[in-house]
């Protein structure tokens, strides 16, 4: 991205979003307002810039290269892994800053698994890549990203962490703080959900969960508990009933959803949800141990139809109604806009390359590789056609 920065003031007191790599001025004070000293804002700044315009992977002597001094490199070093900054205010500040410029359609959780070679880096387990169908040594990591149809930008993450992290000396290596715990691709979820929620000014959208091996119809609760529209992704293979309010004549018993979806082909109908005629269903049904929605808020099974005649193969759970299947389908689509950006620009910026053992060190890394995408991406807001 070539040509200097731009910082104004638009119509109404609204920011100008910067246009290049070299940022200052009123976008980095919003973001960094939270760094209580110059010195550590100046370092965010030389950081982001290193991610944005350093070749290769962006490790710490890498990006160092953007620092003055024969001590550059220890310097980084210590803003990332030992500073005393905290990363959630820039978190909030970033996705406030991306919800007004860009208006997004929704939250899309997803998560991600790193590869790395040995056992030292942090948060490095085995973990089972349903994609890939067999376990990978690495990390796995979950963002919260606002997306449009247009591009993605992430603003939130989540680390799992095994009981092994747990244990010392390796949580006290690692700087694990004593508020944190082992958990689940469940916990992560709601946690970057509760991260969300408490960004204040972020208006509220619906939230896309794009997670497979996670219990969808308890995260489908969670969300719905919180007052959120959703759709979550659930496995063919789980076991739903079908709404014996809303469809008596079917009988109660559970079934696998995606035999639900093959058995009910009367309810598919045709859609638009912007990308072309379509066809998909909104089947009501009800999780284990799940009530009957009995005039409440109902749980809705949606799968579509792609135009050769095959179902694209995921299915998702919603509480959409089938008058608004549409909506909910233009939704599915966000988590290909997510993997898209994630490819394109995420890893360029080096969201996948700090390899340290320092858990606050991943978690400062990822935030300004979050900032660094954002202002790679800005550009994109205003696209046509992407």
């Amino acid at each position: 991205m070539d040509g200097e920065l731009s910082q104004s003031k638009g119509t109404g007191g609204t920011l100008t979003p910067p246009s290049s790599h070299q940022f200052c001025g009123e976008f980095a004070s919003l973001l960094f307002a939270s760094l209580r000293r110059r010195e550590q804002r100046h370092k965010a700044r030389q950081y982001v810039c290193g991610l944005l315009v350093e070749p290769g992977r962006k490790t710490l002597r890498n990006v160092a290269a953007q620092f003055e001094g024969v001590g550059a490199r220890q310097s980084v070093h210590h803003f990332i892994t030992a500073s005393s900054w905290e990363w959630m205010p820039v978190r909030h500040a970033l996705a406030r800053s991306v919800h007004e410029a860009f208006d997004p359609l929704a939250w899309v959780i997803s998560p991600t698994v790193i590869p790395r070679a040995g056992s030292h880096t942090i948060g490095v387990d085995e973990h089972y890549v349903p994609q890939l169908g067999h376990a990978v040594n690495g990390q796995r990591a979950v963002g919260a990203w606002l997306s449009s149809g247009r591009c993605a930008l992430p603003v939130g993450w989540r680390l799992l962490l095994s009981d092994r992290w747990m244990r010392e000396p390796l949580r006290q290596r690692a700087g694990i703080p004593a508020g944190a715990a082992a958990g689940t691709l469940d916990d992560c979820v709601r946690g970057l959900v509760a991260d969300a929620v408490e960004a204040g000014g972020v208006p509220r959208v619906p939230v896309v969960v794009d997670a497979e091996l996670a219990d969808a119809v308890g995260l489908a609760r969670h969300l719905a508990s919180r007052g959120l529209s959703f759709l979550v992704r659930v496995d063919p293979a789980e076991h739903l009933r079908l709404d014996p309010v809303e469809l008596p004549m079917y009988g109660g018993r559970e079934r696998p959803a995606g035999e639900l979806v093959k058995a009910l082909t009367r309810l598919r109908w045709a859609v638009n949800p912007g990308d072309g005629p379509t066809l998909a269903a909104a089947i009501p049904v009800v999780g284990p141990r799940v009530p009957p929605s009995a005039g409440g808020a109902g749980l809705f099974l949606v799968s579509e139809q792609i135009r050769d005649g095959r179902s694209d193969g995921r299915l998702w759970l919603t509480d959409s109604p089938p008058a608004a299947l549409a909506s909910a389908l233009a939704l599915t689509r966000l988590p290909d806009v997510v993997q898209r950006d994630f490819g394109a620009i995420s890893e360029s910026v080096g969201m996948r390359d700090f390899a340290g053992r320092s858990f606050p060190g991943w978690h400062r890394h990822v935030t300004l590789a979050s900032v660094a995408h954002c202002i790679a991406a800005w550009p994109m807001r205003t696209a046509v056609g992407v």
